[in-house]
């Protein structure tokens, strides 16, 4: 044989050497180190069902739950196993139609293959539970699985507690590791976001073996390899949920918040937040369609304005912007001021509310009768401070005697999305008015008197009230004071809410001036109509002024003035004086609280004030708005299932039809283009400060 023969020849069997091995190396690893079709073949054989835990119970300070477990179902599918089910009496029963189902299996597919289970329908009704259960037999593939979800007894405290929601793909790729699957539930806002790895337990798996036509026989191994679910930990919180529930009933027909703290614990007595929703409408069939409501509701009943919520704090932060002018040693008790109903000494004149002067012939008459002239002159004394280099240096000093009072800052409550407010910063004011030397204490008056670019939360100023009401610390607020079975990084975690915070150096005998005058204002000052039978009690009064319509009502308080056990704020907005609107709701939940009842005329006075409407004509107009358009839906709807009953009269007579099923979603589109438009059309309240200068004057 010639060389070149042989040549040929060899490269011929090498190419049949190579091939032989990659061969022979695929099934060596596909039968000893590859798992795929190992899993694909005990996903065939062994059918994998999940057995979820119930939830950790929450709850409140007398242990009365407010959020339990009950039992509901979901529609579990798996699509290999489906195809020989009765999608007709199906999509019948579940009241959908043919390319839903195909839509809802080609999306189980997409989500968790073929071979795994997926929801289908989730947290049927009783009825549709009950249906299903007696036909399930004909829709092979699919599994009706048992799920403990949320109750809420009370129908109260949605924004504390929270909800949860299915989770999604964005949320297993940002927590992958943590055991979560599709079809899961986990806490989406509140409590149960904060402390899901506490409620949620840990979930079982049984394992039964399937014949070749995927009929269950038993269990695999006789349970040798199943896992027992395990329940979540209990939370015990310090909410009372009875003066919660007065809270909410108290701002019924408003828009606002409240927010009552024990200053001796930093513990949550209640946060009300409104408008609010029943926390039950957002579990079971209906909460898409509700949660989809709130989205779209202008009175944004989902925003928790006790944490996120930002105002002028108004006339209420003057107690704070005298206790700062003491401990700089700018002011004496006895310090007055030549108060003639307005401030003029920068030109354009800051007036008070009171008629005439003599308002401010000390700190404490200055506090009673919430004198602007006053506070703004004290204001000014802080900025120039001949201490400082400059004013520029006087207002950092300032702004960090702010800071370190919980003003401009997160406090850290163990709930998701609070937000910092403001206490704006120098470069804020060097862009404003075009450098750092040319603005001074009179360009930025209005801070005196908490208006101009100053904002707060509801939470913020509670706690303000907790700092005075303790001369001088707090605790960090916190609405969950304990966890069942308590672990070590449980114990790390509420760490920092069992710290106690000393806040500055500022005498004892400061804080007990500003108490006086506090309490003066409960007895001949703003709020001397206001009382708290049996106790003596500490508030200051606010009228913040807002842009974008009323002003809003603020008032904040603490009592017993000697013993405090609860420092409460409250804002509602768009109403007007703070205390005309908002100390009625701080008085009567302070009532409530300390003598465990209310007394007659508070109940009375209580009803009477729940029934008062203070919701502006803008979100009225959208409401009217929204009805409206819901009326025509209706309308739409009935027109259209009279035509559905027709083409199927015609259809059963032989008669042809050109009716379209897909119409139907266009016509639902071009009705949600039409709300949103409406929407945008309707103007938007804006609970912070506008970017335009504020007025210069502000009321007690």
């Amino acid at each position: 044989m010639s060389v070149y023969h042989q040549s040929k020849s060899r490269v011929i069997q090498i190419i049949f050497v190579v091939i032989f091995a990659i061969i022979t190396g695929q099934l060596v690893n596909l039968q000893i180190f590859s798992s795929k079709y190992r899993i694909m073949a005990d996903n065939n054989a062994i059918y994998r069902k999940v057995i979820y835990p119930d939830r950790g119970i929450i709850f409140d300070r007398k242990q009365r739950a407010i959020l339990e477990n009950t039992i509901m179902y979901d529609l579990m599918v798996i699509p290999s196993d489906a195809k020989a089910t009765d999608k007709i009496e199906l999509c019948k029963l579940l009241n959908i139609d043919t390319a839903e189902y195909r839509k809802r299996i080609v999306t189980a597919i997409i989500k968790n293959t073929s071979v795994k289970s997926s929801v289908f329908e989730p947290l049927l009704s009783p009825e549709l539970y009950a249906k299903l259960n007696e036909n399930i037999y004909k829709f092979p593939g699919f599994i009706l699985q048992e799920r403990s979800i949320r109750n809420y007894p009370y129908n109260t405290a949605a924004a504390i507690l929270g909800y949860l929601g299915e989770v999604d793909t964005a949320f297993l790729r940002k927590y992958r590791g943590e055991g979560y699957e599709m079809g899961d539930y986990t806490g989406l806002n509140g409590l149960e976001r904060t402390y899901e790895k506490v409620l949620m337990g840990q979930r079982g798996i049984k394992r039964f073996i399937r014949d070749n036509r995927g009929r269950l026989q038993g269990s695999f191994e006789k349970g040798a390899f199943d896992t027992t679910a395990i329940a979540g930990r209990n939370l015990y919180t310090s909410i009372d949920i009875e003066v919660q529930q007065l809270a909410e009933k108290l701002l019924q027909n408003k828009i606002g918040s409240a927010v009552a703290i024990n200053p001796k614990t930093g513990s949550v007595i209640a946060m009300a937040t409104s408008p609010s929703y029943n926390p039950n409408s957002l579990i079971g069939s209906s909460r898409r369609r509700n949660f989809g409501k709130f989205l779209l509701d202008t009175a944004r009943p989902l925003l928790n304005r006790a944490i996120k919520g930002q105002y002028p704090p108004g006339s209420t932060f003057k107690p704070l912007g005298g206790l700062v002018a003491l401990d700089e040693g700018l002011i004496t008790p006895t310090y007055g001021f030549n108060c003639f109903g307005a401030y003029v000494n920068c030109g354009k004149p800051v007036r008070c509310t009171h008629a005439g002067g003599g308002h401010a012939s000390d700190l404490r008459r200055a506090i009673a009768y919430s004198c602007n002239s006053y506070f703004v002159h004290v204001f000014r004394m802080a900025v120039d401070n001949p201490a400082y280099a400059n004013p520029q240096q006087g207002y950092l000093k300032w702004k960090e005697y702010m800071n370190t009072f919980g003003l401009g800052v997160p406090l850290g409550i163990d709930l998701p999305g609070e937000a910092k407010a403001s206490i704006p910063d120098t470069s804020r004011y060097n862009k404003d008015f075009g450098g750092f030397a040319r603005w001074k204490s009179c360009n930025i008056l209005t801070l005196g008197i908490g208006q101009d670019r100053m904002t707060a939360t509801p939470l913020q100023l509670a706690n303000l009230m907790c700092i005075i009401a303790n001369r001088g610390y707090y605790y960090t607020p916190h609405i969950v004071d304990s966890i069942e079975n308590e672990t070590i990084d449980d114990t790390a975690y509420l760490a920092k809410y069992r710290l106690k915070h000393e806040v500055t150096h500022v005498a004892d005998s400061t804080y007990k001036i500003i108490q006086d005058g506090m309490e003066d204002v409960t007895i001949y000052g703003t709020a001397s109509f206001l009382k708290v039978p049996g106790h003596k009690y500490c508030a200051k009064t606010g009228t913040a002024q807002n842009p974008h319509g009323k002003n809003h009502a603020v008032f904040t308080a603490f009592a017993p003035k000697d013993n405090p056990t609860i420092a409460i704020s409250v804002v509602v907005e768009n109403s007007g004086y703070g205390g005309t609107w908002a100390g009625p709701v701080a008085t009567l939940l302070m009532e409530k609280y300390l003598n465990d009842t209310l007394t007659t005329a508070s109940a009375k006075r209580a009803e009477e004030f729940s029934t008062i409407d203070l919701i502006p004509a803008a979100i009225k107009k959208w409401y009217y708005r929204k009805d409206s358009i819901r009326a025509v839906k209706e309308r739409e709807k009935e027109k259209e299932m009279e035509q559905r009953h027709d083409i199927e009269t015609d259809t059963t007579n032989n008669i042809k039809t050109t009716f379209d099923p897909e119409a139907e979603p266009n016509r639902k589109s071009d009705d949600d283009k039409r709300e949103n438009n409406m929407i945008k059309q309707t103007p938007m309240l804006n609970n912070t400060n506008d970017k335009k200068k504020k007025k210069d004057s502000t009321l007690p």
